[in-house]
Order: C-alpha cells, then sequence, then structure tokens
C-alpha cells in the first residue's frame, strides 16, 4: 500500500521557517508528480504548490509565491516544502499528495495522501 508521510510541521513565530518532508514509499517515485495542499480550520483544502516528475516544472499558489520552495528528490523518494516569511495566515495541515504522470492545482486530481502535518504561526 502507497504510504505518504509528511513531517516537520510545529509552532513557529511570524517571520520564522519551517521545512516540511513527505517520504514516499511503494510507489514509484518518479512517476509520480507531487504536490503540497493545506487545509485551515473551517476552509476548504487548497492548493500550495506543485512539481513535476523531475522536477523541472514548479507552480506555486500566489499565497504563497516568493517565499515558500517546493522541491524534491527522487533517489531518496522524498519530496520537500520550505517554507520562508511565515505568516498567521499560513497556519493549516499541510498535506502532500502524488498524481501520476502530470501535475495538477485541483486535490480532487490526486491519487495519494498523506495524513498531514500542523503547522501553527503565531503572531
Amino acid at each position: 500500500q502507497v504510504q505518504l508521510v509528511e513531517s516537520g510541521g510545529g509552532l513557529v513565530q511570524a517571520g520564522g521557517s519551517l521545512r516540511l518532508s513527505c517520504a514516499a514509499s511503494r510507489l514509484t517515485f518518479s512517476s509520480y508528480a507531487m504536490g503540497w495542499f493545506r487545509q485551515a480550520p473551517g476552509k476548504e483544502r487548497e492548493f500550495v504548490a506543485t512539481i513535476s516528475r523531475n522536477g523541472g516544472s514548479l507552480y506555486y499558489a500566489d499565497s504563497v509565491k516568493g517565499r515558500f520552495t517546493i522541491s524534491r528528490d527522487n533517489a531518496k523518494n522524498t519530496m520537500y516544502l520550505q517554507m520562508n516569511s511565515l505568516k498567521p495566515e499560513d497556519t493549516a495541515v499541510y498535506y502532500c499528495a502524488a498524481r501520476k504522470i502530470r501535475s495538477d492545482i485541483n486535490w480532487y486530481a490526486y491519487d495519494y495522501w498523506g495524513q498531514g502535518t500542523q503547522v501553527t504561526v503565531s503572531s
């Protein structure tokens, strides 16, 4: 069974940084586009960033552009999200997701999901 496991969440002050990781197992990682999504209490799940299979194509939500960086290491079956200049509105549960072949910004297009990691940014 495919597993995606996020880690790296936590509590940070506004302006701080966190690095999330998503470790994948039991799938051919390099065959999957990957994405990060987040969901705050009472809100819908929203797109954060996506990365193509070889890492050559990146796409970000406007709300995180210039502050977050998505990357992947196919040799380690791991994806990352470097989050800088964090704001209180970034507070959410962050999920990683895998989609066969192509990237997509819609959460419902993804095949596999992690359990999520909490990110809390205090003001």
